[in-house]
């Protein structure tokens, strides 16, 4: 395999081909049977382009990509321009309910999977990785049965339906059968007319089928007619990109109560998507304009109390965040940056 030159920089990135796998998280486990009962984790990636699809892997598939690109690019190694320090894979495990196996590597193999995702960036061109997270026909053909990791933890159903004509109102089409695994969820069938209510998130939406109100993954449907959107809410996040010769501000949008505190997995998962090919590090500011810089989850609370700002606007986060690479510690010297006009 002849690999290509090591690629620099952000704009480098950008240069990726579309379909170049750049974050992937588990939605659901599936426990299926072949010559053994075993399970399979239903992937979600998306794309540089911002396309998104499932996909189908077992432990095994995991182990045995690990394996080879440790052989390739591990510490002691493969070619010296094309090292890098992997994440650490779940160890196998040979006892135990195979099911309550899987379910306890879910947030373990999403640790991996983000970690490997935010790798050197020609990693990402690696025949092996990208064969991984490519959609295969079998993938393509694969119905998924509830996508409950994907599901929004808390939801406020509506009662009844907005009273406008049966043609007029936002609606789709049930691709397959879908029977939810909680209350809040709504049960149909392929062929199925669903009248839609609302947008949850980008992954799922509210309805109604006959007198029954819930909300469903849009993997199971298609839309024929679409919400409006000034239905799908937004909110903003103001954040401050010190790179190494200037200050950036970057106003994020986000589908999030301003009112919820992230933990810090989930906001250094979200800096790290919006700033592909860059190691980040969170921070703040303190009352003297010093950076602090965020280690763990129990720094959240100071990101609240010192990194409050003044907003007029309902839709802003009262706090802000301060980015700087990971390995740039000048930042912490107290220099001045010049903040440039908000870029997005």
């Amino acid at each position: 395999m002849s690999l290509p030159r090591q690629l620099r920089g952000e704009s480098d990135y950008d240069q990726l081909p579309g379909d170049v796998a750049v974050a992937a998280h588990i939605a659901d486990v599936e426990e299926r049977s072949g010559f053994s009962v075993y399970c399979t984790f239903v992937i979600e990636v998306k794309t540089i382009s911002g396309s998104k699809y499932f996909i189908y892997r077992r432990y095994s598939q995991f182990f045995a990509l690990h394996t080879k690109l440790e052989e390739n690019y591990g510490p002691e190694n493969g070619d010296a321009s094309y090292r890098c320090s992997l994440p650490p894979l779940p160890p196998k495990i040979f006892v135990g309910n195979k099911k309550d196996i899987a379910e306890n590597r879910i947030p373990l193999l999403n640790a991996y999977m983000k970690v490997l995702l935010n790798c050197p960036v020609w990693l990402l061109l690696d025949d092996d990785l990208r064969i991984f997270f490519c959609q295969t026909q079998a993938d393509s053909e694969r119905v998924p049965r509830a996508l409950r990791r994907l599901r929004p933890p808390t939801r406020k159903i509506k009662k009844s339906a907005q009273q406008i004509s049966d043609m007029e109102r936002p609606r789709a089409e049930a691709l397959f059968d879908f029977q939810g695994k909680a209350a809040q969820e709504l049960n149909f069938r392929s062929g199925d007319l669903i009248y839609l209510l609302s947008r949850v998130n980008m992954d799922w939406l509210e309805g109604s089928v006959g007198d029954q109100v819930g909300i469903f993954p849009q993997a199971f449907v298609k839309i024929v007619r679409d919400l409006p959107e000034e239905k799908f809410p937004v909110s903003w996040l103001r954040c401050y990109f010190h790179d190494y010769d200037r200050c950036r501000i970057r106003d994020i949008s986000l589908e999030e109560d301003v009112r919820k505190l992230p933990t810090y997995i989930e906001l250094l998962a979200l800096i790290r998507d919006r700033f592909p090919g860059i190691d980040v590090a969170l921070n703040i500011k303190d009352e003297d304009g010093d950076l602090i810089r965020l280690i763990d989850n129990s720094d959240m609370e100071l990101l609240v109390t010192r990194g409050k700002r003044r907003t007029q606007r309902k839709d802003f986060f009262s706090w802000e965040l301060h980015i700087t690479h990971s390995e740039d510690w000048d930042v912490y010297r107290n220099e001045e940056a010049t903040e440039d006009d908000p870029t997005e």
